[in-house]
């Protein structure tokens, strides 16, 4: 099997890298160029209530280092805390964006555990699906609100595998695979990731791809982890598609009969 033709589908888009990456928290927008390099991402999301991307004139603008027409830019609702905080925040983005309508809506309910609030979540992606957006969709490890989200129309349901910036791994691998098993749409670890060895796993689970930025930029060295990310992706897809063996007691590599007495 050969990973340079197992693409995967979002809305109307095809990508091929199941690695998509954040742009905040970098030292700078060089630092964020190459980082964003380095982990061969096709969507790179982007946080419209933190970043310029033309709402600012005559300040940096994140669009002239990573270029729509190289990367597809998924704005996010990032720091809206109610449903219509991220109607107008997506609404802003697509008017910025020349009509662009793939988003990633995320409502948060808790400034301390940065938990998604999953009731203000259902009622922002009723409205943005019925005006038209692509929702790529934010929210707790719950099956049920997986399953109640892609009913409504989502493109993507996004479980977090940790509290945001945690860096914790996968705290529920057993819930992400019943979302996984019960979508038909793509299922993208989104959240709590900390390095290359969380985003191997949530693949080895049959996500679709995960989404990450604080565990790249916040390591020692972001470009490297960048790297890194990309490898542990590419590794555990292949895994999920090579089917592991299936857990057993020990047994030996080699066959024991016709030995050399």
């Amino acid at each position: 099997m050969d990973n340079r033709d197992d693409q995967w589908h979002v809305g109307e888009r095809v990508f091929r890298s199941r690695l998509l990456v954040g742009t905040g928290k970098y030292k700078d927008m060089e630092q964020t160029r190459r980082a964003v390099e380095a982990s061969g991402a096709e969507i790179v999301t982007v946080a419209v209530r933190r970043t310029n991307i033309g709402q600012n004139p005559g300040e940096p603008n994140l669009l002239e280092v990573l270029s729509p027409n190289r990367y597809t830019i998924l704005p996010n609702t990032a720091g809206c805390y109610t449903a219509d905080e991220a109607v107008r925040t997506c609404r802003l983005a697509r008017e910025l964006l020349d009509g662009h309508n793939l988003v990633k809506l995320e409502v948060i309910g808790d400034k301390k555990s940065l938990f998604p609030d999953v009731i203000e979540t259902v009622r922002a992606a009723e409205i943005l699906v019925k005006e038209g957006f692509q929702v790529m969709v934010y929210t707790t490890d719950d099956p049920v609100a997986a399953q109640r989200l892609e009913a409504i129309g989502c493109v993507a349901v996004m479980p977090l595998a940790a509290p945001i910036g945690s860096g914790l791994g996968i705290r529920n691998p057993l819930n992400i695979r019943l979302i996984v098993e019960n979508a038909r749409v793509p299922v993208l670890v989104d959240a709590g990731v900390g390095t290359a060895s969380d985003a191997a796993r949530a693949m080895e689970l049959g996500c679709d791809g995960v989404l990450m930025n604080t565990a790249i930029a916040a390591a020692q060295d972001p470009v490297l982890m960048a790297e890194a990310m990309r490898k542990g992706v590419e590794a555990g897809r292949a895994a999920y598609r090579a089917g592991r063996m299936r857990p057993q007691e020990a047994s030996p590599s080699s066959p024991l009969v016709g030995l050399i007495a």
